[in-house]
């Protein structure tokens, strides 16, 4: 994650999030803001990565605030959920490491391969931990807000 500057890292994270959400036919109004927030939950990650922070727990603050900024998205745009969500981590998913992991196990490479395949893992979990407690943490703030008693 590291390895790339600011600007590389917004152009690849913006267009393989809109790329993705065409691919998967996105609604068309959601195209632009969903590439937005998957951008921006990247960039998250990937300031908090150059600061120094490890990168599963950058992964984990970047999915998470994709995750919050996904599902406001969709309250506001009065969309379904799941395509900002599923938007938002488009970046972080360990394609690469899972297809090394492959690469390398069938090379013979078998530490080198369990050592790629945990790493994804790693970053797997922290995607989901990430979208699980942005999905929580809305809930908690939506119902309450729709709880409060009339005075």
């Amino acid at each position: 994650m590291t390895e790339i500057g600011f600007f590389p890292a917004a152009l690849s994270s913006f267009l393989g999030t809109l790329g993705f959400a065409v691919l998967v036919h996105a609604p068309k109004r959601a195209l632009l803001p969903a590439s937005l927030s998957g951008m921006a939950a990247f960039l998250i990650a990937w300031l908090l990565a150059h600061l120094g922070v490890s990168e599963a727990a950058a992964i984990f603050c970047g999915s998470l605030a994709g995750s919050l900024a996904g599902l406001s998205l969709a309250r506001h745009l009065r969309m379904i959920g799941t395509v900002y969500l599923m938007m938002s981590i488009v970046s972080f998913v360990p394609g690469l490491g899972l297809y090394r992991c492959m690469e390398y196990f069938g090379a013979g490479e078998a530490r080198l391969g369990a050592e790629t395949l945990i790493q994804a893992m790693i970053t797997i979990v922290m995607i989901v931990m990430g979208q699980a407690l942005g999905s929580f943490i809305d809930r908690a703030l939506h119902t309450r807000q729709r709880r409060k008693p009339a005075a």
